[in-house]
């Protein structure tokens, strides 16, 4: 194929690339803060901003150098050797087929999983065509089978693990004789256990990794292959580190602020040991009460949050009808502005259905104080898995533009396309752009709707999910992040001892956005592929 020819193609594929990022952070991202807001440890606008810098971070930093053109082998690439702007025309289809299945799901509250949904892209334009002889329907090879299988597998796996995670923490520091003391004890072996878990998958699993361990098949061996010395010392050095810091500032520190309740702020932590007796916080009951109950219920009277900037926004959407080009602009300007505005200051946790809210009646609460001690752990292991995500899933967006841009410069190529530094930076832009804009929807429901979130929940179900990726990574598992933490959310829920403590539907509607996933973005792209290559043209 000429070089620099269907430019138009190019120009699509890079504009739906934008997209699909968009919606891997508006949905995706999301996820991986869901939990840390839903309790409160973090509010809207501070997820958002440490996202910005860990998602973006995670891909241009630790971004793949090179990514799998076609997904985990879905079709043969060999099949389009003869007519390469047709390969072209199916990236392009497969880009607009996910995006748009992804903001649809994320404009209904649905967590799916962004690689499915490429997937399920991919496989339409692949039946489209060549047959469904193109495509891989069998376990071996990553095929279809094993997308089906993982979803089942990934929140079964997720489950047992956050709820066996939350049980250890629930008897052994919640339930304990003096808990706010076992929780303060506890911080370093927590902190120092988290810190192994996520610095080894994040050193072990980004894409300029040089640490491979995983298995060809489910059931092989595991191969070990890299300077595992060199990065085994990291991940030991983070976790020694964090160890010594732990037990020489966080535990006076917490004693200091929990226990004798003295007025620190954040900032003593640094140097709490040269830091003199402080006046006694005679508020830390009363704002510890409001940040983690459930219902913000604060001097007898309900909060009702962020609802002028709800207001705010349906006059900016009603100022949009003026009639001149001007009054237009500056209409969606300021509905743009407002939207913006709710997408990073709304108080997820308050919205709350009422389904969500007789859920939440069966939940058993425990010391505030003891709750804002996991808050912190939260606060890590969202950033971990956020700075992961950002090296690693950015590829679903990007894979595709890496392809077509490699046609489109040189006519040709090759299973694994060279990605451009400037792809990662507009994949990771993109991403903060969908989370800061758009991801609230998915946190209303992941964060709040499926159980009741605590920080010690919240941390079991992070944790629970991190580990479920990285054991089934090495196991050559087929797993979704995304449905591994949504598992991991109802496990910790049935641990309050009644299936009454979950919202039930909206855990239906989540398996039915699952089950969706694959057949509509499959059945768009391969219709819009056939639309392209097979519809009227004016050329014979």
């Amino acid at each position: 194929m000429p070089v620099n020819s269907f430019t138009w193609i190019f120009g699509l594929t890079v504009a739906f690339s934008f997209l699909d990022a968009y919606a891997i952070g508006a949905n995706d991202v999301a996820n991986s803060f869901a939990t840390s807001v839903g309790s409160r440890s973090l509010k809207l606008w501070q997820a958002c901003c440490i996202a910005i810098f860990t998602e973006f971070i995670g891909a241009i930093a630790l971004g793949a150098s090179t990514t799998g053109t076609i997904k985990d082998g879905i079709i043969a690439l060999s099949m389009f050797d003869k007519r390469q702007d047709l390969l072209m025309a199916a990236f392009m289809c497969a880009l607009i087929g996910s995006s748009t299945w992804v903001m649809i799901a994320t404009r209904f509250g649905w967590p799916v999983s962004t690689t499915h949904s490429i997937v399920g892209a991919l496989i339409g334009v692949g039946i489209s065509a060549f047959g469904t002889d193109a495509v891989n329907w069998a376990w071996d090879g990553k095929g279809v089978a094993q997308i089906v299988a993982s979803w089942l597998i990934s929140p079964a796996v997720a489950a047992i693990l956050a709820a066996l995670i939350y049980g250890l923490t629930r008897q052994f520091v919640l339930k304990a004789k003096n808990p706010l003391r076992a929780g303060i004890y506890a911080i370093p072996f927590y902190f120092t256990i988290t810190t192994f878990i996520v610095a080894f998958y994040v050193v072990s699993k980004n894409g300029k990794s040089t640490l491979k361990i995983t298995a060809n098949t489910f059931g092989g061996p595991l191969t070990v292959a890299g300077d595992v010395a060199l990065c085994m010392g990291i991940v030991g050095g983070l976790a020694g580190f964090v160890l010594l810091v732990c037990v020489g500032l966080a535990i006076p520190y917490f004693i200091r602020k929990l226990e004798k309740e003295e007025d620190l702020k954040w900032y003593h932590f640094f140097y709490i040991i040269f830091v003199p007796t402080q006046p006694k916080n005679e508020k830390l009951e009363h704002d510890l009460k409001v940040q983690f109950t459930p219902h913000l219920l604060e001097d007898g009277e309900k909060v009702v949050a962020n609802a002028d900037v709800e207001q705010k926004v349906h006059v900016a959407e009603g100022q949009t009808d003026s009639k001149t080009v001007i009054g237009t602009i500056k209409g969606g300007l300021m509905g743009t502005y407002e939207l913006a505005k709710k997408g990073l200051f709304l108080d997820v946790a308050s919205v709350q259905s009422e389904n969500a809210q007789a859920a939440h009646g069966h939940a058993t609460l425990y010391d505030n104080k003891v709750e804002f001690l996991f808050s912190f752990l939260q606060v890590m292991t969202a950033s971990f898995a956020s700075f992961a995500h950002g090296s690693n899933d950015v590829a679903n967006a990007i894979g595709p533009l890496a392809a077509v841009y490699d046609l489109w410069s040189t006519g040709q190529v090759a299973k694994n396309a060279n990605v451009q530094t400037w792809m990662l930076a507009m994949g990771g832009i993109a991403i903060d752009l969908g989370l800061a804009l758009y991801g609230w929807r998915i946190m209303i429901n992941l964060g709040n709707n499926l159980t009741y979130h605590s920080p010690s929940r919240g941390f079991a179900m992070e944790l629970g999910a991190a580990l479920s990726v990285i054991s089934a990574s090495f196991l050559a598992l087929p797993v979704s992040t995304t449905q591994c933490i949504v598992g991991a959310t109802i496990g910790v829920g049935l641990m309050n001892g009644t299936a009454k403590a979950i919202n039930w539907k909206m855990v239906s509607w989540t398996l039915f956005s699952w089950l969706l996933t694959l057949p509509v973005a499959g059945v768009s792209a391969g219709c819009l592929y056939a639309l392209l290559t097979r519809g009227p043209s004016f050329n014979k």
